[in-house]
Order: C-alpha cells, then structure tokens, then sequence
C-alpha cells in the first residue's frame, strides 16, 4: 500500500496529455526529414567552376616546298628560241630607221599582205596531190596560230607609236578585215622576234615546242627564199604634214 501510495497515479487528464504528446513526435518527426531532404538537395547542387578558356592547339602544317622559280629560269626551259636571218635583220633594221627616224610609213594595204604570205608558205610545203597528212597539218596548223598571233599582239605589241594613228583609222576604214589582211612582211618580221617570248607563256611539250621551232625556221627560210617577190622598194611613204601634227599633238 505504501508503495501505491508513494507512486503518483497519473488522473485522466495526465493521460490525456501524455496521448496528446505521444501523438505529436510524428508531427515533430516530418520536420527534420523535411529538412534533411532540402539539406540533401543543397548538397547536390553544384557549385559553378570559373570558366577556363582552353588554349586552341595549332593544326600542324604539311612541309610545303617554298622554292620558286625564277622568271629567267621558267623562261630558258620553254622559250622557242626563233634565229632570225642575217639577211632579214638588215631589213628589220632599215624598217626601224624608216618609221622612227624618217617619219615614214608602211603603204597600207601591203601589196603583198602577210596573209598572202603565210598561205604562199603553206602551199609550197604541202603536197599538190590534193591528200594530207600528219606533216601537212602540222604545217597548217603552226600558219594559223601564227596568224591568231599576228591579229591579236599587232596593235598592242608590234607597232612604233609613229604607227598607232595608221593603225587606228586603218581599222576603222575596214572594219571588216583583220591584220593579216592589211599589213605586210615587215610588222611578220617584228612578231618572229617576239614569238618566242609569246610561246613561253603557253602550255607546250618539248614535242610541239621543237615543232615550232623547226617550222618558223623554215618559213623564215622561206621568205629569205623568195625576198625579191615579198619586199618592195615602195612599200613605205612618206606621212603626210597632218598625220605627222597629229601625232606631236
């Protein structure tokens, strides 16, 4: 009885409190896992690392041969080397005195035009029996590329300025015609010695360069050949008083 007595006897209203209170630590308990879970959360979340630019790695570069040929050098390999006879260069010559030193000028048309020239040329190398073959196309077509030449560097290239005038109205007066059917023997002299150089910047075989080669000789041949019938004792004239102010001016 002593010991009943000495313990307290929790009333209704102690129970009660103590349900009440043993109720709650589930309510207590959602808080800290709540808080855990956003803990968690923070946890996870990654701190931002400074941006660091990568250094870009050069791409490595193929040796390239740096050597570059001379203007000299291309020139000696494929230059078509053209001998102009002594006997065509005393006419050369006499034509550079004529037109620079002496005012005068070539009678245009020429009586015997390079056109006429270069087609005499042909029919003396090919055969009259009316065939051809491989040397007779060849001649023929070395003729037409130097009259492609002819008509296309005489204005730019192959005239004195004494000339240029002459030149110019001669186009306008025949509009229809091409060089090779005004000028004569002495402006095809001034493309030999210049052709050369031309065919240098063209893309020739050592083959067709030795083709040219041997043809231009020939034809060059060919007018020393026949130099009493091409060259003329009036082939010049003297320019008249007006194209001479013309030409000052």
């Amino acid at each position: 009885m002593s010991a009943k007595i000495g313990r307290e006897t929790p009333d209704k209203k102690d129970i009660d409190s103590e349900g009440s209170r043993a109720s709650t630590p589930l309510e207590k308990t959602e808080t800290p896992l709540l808080k855990g879970q956003r803990s968690q959360k923070r946890a996870a979340a990654p701190t931002p690392a400074k941006s660091v630019k990568a250094t870009p790695v050069p791409p490595k570069k193929n040796k390239v041969d740096t050597y570059v040929e001379t203007e000299e050098e291309y020139l000696a390999k494929v230059e078509i080397k053209i001998r102009i006879p002594d006997e065509l260069k005393s006419w050369l010559v006499d034509d550079w005195d004529l037109v620079t030193r002496q005012r005068k000028l070539t009678n245009l048309p020429a009586k015997l035009t390079v056109e006429k020239i270069l087609d005499d040329y042909v029919k003396s190398k090919v055969n009259g029996k009316g065939t051809s073959n491989a040397k007779d196309s060849i001649v023929q077509e070395c003729v037409a590329g130097i009259k492609d030449y002819f008509n296309t560097t005489l204005g730019t290239q192959l005239l004195y300025k004494f000339e240029r005038l002459q030149y110019s109205d001669v186009i306008k007066e025949n509009p229809d015609k091409k060089p090779t059917d005004i000028y004569g023997v002495y402006h095809l002299l001034r493309l030999f010695t210049k052709l050369g150089g031309y065919l240098a910047y063209t893309p020739l075989d050592e083959r067709m360069v030795q083709l040219l080669q041997n043809n231009v000789n020939d034809l060059l041949r060919h007018i020393v050949k026949n130099h009493n019938t091409i060259f003329n004792d009036d082939d010049y004239g003297i320019a008249p008083p007006e194209y001479q102010r013309k030409v000052i001016c």
